[in-house]
């Protein structure tokens, strides 16, 4: 194999030099020769954009580590690690990638409208608006790869990046194996874990994502082309914490996210813990994910998320944002053919599992789950309501799924389990009561048709 030292093409290993033209002066020769490895030995690297090619393999040793300049001028494209149409691409070792990502606290003046509910609350409260940005010299993802086939990530740590960890779109045969993503839970905003967009056979395992916004993402967006399905995907042995959302189905789904199997998984520490969005008229189906522990927590007010372990909507965009309606907004999305089972999972706010009004979720299962619900006396504000709501759905089973109310109590939780609008429910070993001192019932059905209770 051919290997190409960064040291014998100019790279000192101070941090202070920038060594962005030496380390892509031996990517491109390593091109150059067909291919080979690339090694960043020992020692401090700051860089802006550096262009990955054909038959890369890129091996950050033990003791080094590579920075993200905080010189716009230094990046050409959204990126640190960038790829476009690459084969055979290899990011490895186990050093360290770091974004240097820096944010400032300042009263909100973004207008995002899907956290207004928690906005009004806040204000209701008289409690200031503070929340984080990034700084302008915080610049981009630390691996951004258009339709790369045959790529594999593995072992690094890769530590504060600006924005999106990872966004990976179009890309074909994807294993990422091992690797460390941490940003800061309190302020990391934008700053996600990996984030596979339309992409295809996707492996993820044995990783630890702790991470300021989304740790674990599937997208069918058109960000850098169009909207692709997001598909074959298998995720294993990962530890998952978000100050978002710890496994999301974004909302940001114009296409489809399907075939997707999760297991043997811890979330802990996260705002919300399995979210299903669709938003942009995008399906969801043939989901599996087994064997989970989940423990949630609420975070500050501008986070997605109530310290919710479940958490489904579809609903259409412009229902949100009425002003960005357009006669070809496409109709609502759908989810479909989903099974969660062997969950232990801990809540500080209400699950709520809705469909849509036109699209209602069809074939949702919940089994052998159990479904711990206390309050957060330390939280901003408080969300309580039932602990587990279904509405809008067809072909919805619960099948041995427990609601247990754990200290501290709240004096306006309701029910364990609120039906509403189903069609077609099968309820089966459900353990559960209203919460301590309500007057709701243990459960409660509203319009519930061709229901079969065991």
């Amino acid at each position: 194999m051919h290997i190409f030292n960064v040291r014998d093409f100019g790279a000192t290993g101070q941090k202070a030099q920038d060594a962005q033209t030496a380390i892509q002066a031996a990517i491109d020769a390593c091109a150059a020769a067909g291919g080979g490895m690339v090694y960043v030995p020992p020692g401090a690297y700051t860089t802006g954009t550096l262009h990955l090619r054909s038959h890369l393999r890129l091996f950050v040793e033990a003791g080094a580590t590579i920075f993200s300049s905080k010189n716009p001028d230094a990046f050409d494209k959204r990126g640190l690690f960038y790829g476009e149409d690459v084969e055979h691409l290899t990011i490895e070792g186990r050093g360290t990638i770091h974004g240097q990502a820096e944010y400032e606290w300042r009263l909100s003046d973004h207008d995002d409208r899907y956290i207004l509910p928690n906005q009004r609350r806040m204000e209701a409260l008289s409690k200031p608006l503070m929340r984080a940005f990034p700084t302008k010299n915080s610049i981009g993802n630390l691996v951004l790869l258009l339709r790369c086939t045959d790529v594999l990530i593995q072992s690094l740590s890769f530590i504060d990046s600006p924005s999106w960890t990872m966004h990976l779109y179009g890309c074909e045969r994807l294993v990422i194996d091992g690797v460390y993503i941490r940003t800061s839970r309190k302020a990391g905003v934008w700053a996600d874990g990996i984030d596979p967009d339309g992409c295809k056979d996707v492996r993820i395992s044995n990783c630890t994502i702790d991470t300021g916004d989304d740790a674990l993402v599937f997208y069918s967006a058109n960000i850098y082309g169009p909207a692709l399905p997001c598909e074959n995907i298998t995720v294993t042995n990962c530890r998952l914490s978000s100050a978002s959302s710890a496994l999301k189905f974004c909302d940001g789904n114009m296409n489809c996210i399907r075939n997707v199997t999760i297991d043997n998984c811890v979330i802990t520490d996260s705002n919300r813990g399995l979210a299903f969005m669709v938003f942009d008229g995008g399906y969801v189906s043939d989901v599996v994910i087994s064997n989970l522990t989940i423990d949630c927590i609420r975070y500050d007010w501008f986070w997605w998320g109530d310290g919710d372990p479940f958490h489904f909507n579809v609903i259409r965009r412009s229902e949100i944002h009425p002003e960005i309606a357009r006669p070809d907004e496409p109709p609502a999305g759908s989810i479909r053919n989903v099974l969660i089972k062997n969950v232990i999972a801990r809540g500080k706010g209400p699950s709520v599992i809705n469909g849509h009004p036109q699209s209602w979720l069809d074939g949702v299962t919940m089994e052998d789950i159990t479904l711990i619900v206390a309050t957060d006396l330390a939280a901003p504000y408080q969300k309580p309501g039932h602990a587990l709501t279904v509405q809008r759905a067809k072909n919805f089973r619960l099948d041995h799924v427990e609601v247990i109310w754990d200290e501290p109590h709240a004096d306006d939780w309701q029910s364990a389990l609120y039906v509403e609008d189903v069609q077609g429910l099968e309820l089966s070993g459900f353990k559960g009561r209203q919460a301590p001192g309500s007057a709701h019932p243990a459960v409660l059905f509203n319009r519930v048709a061709d229901a079969i209770i065991r």
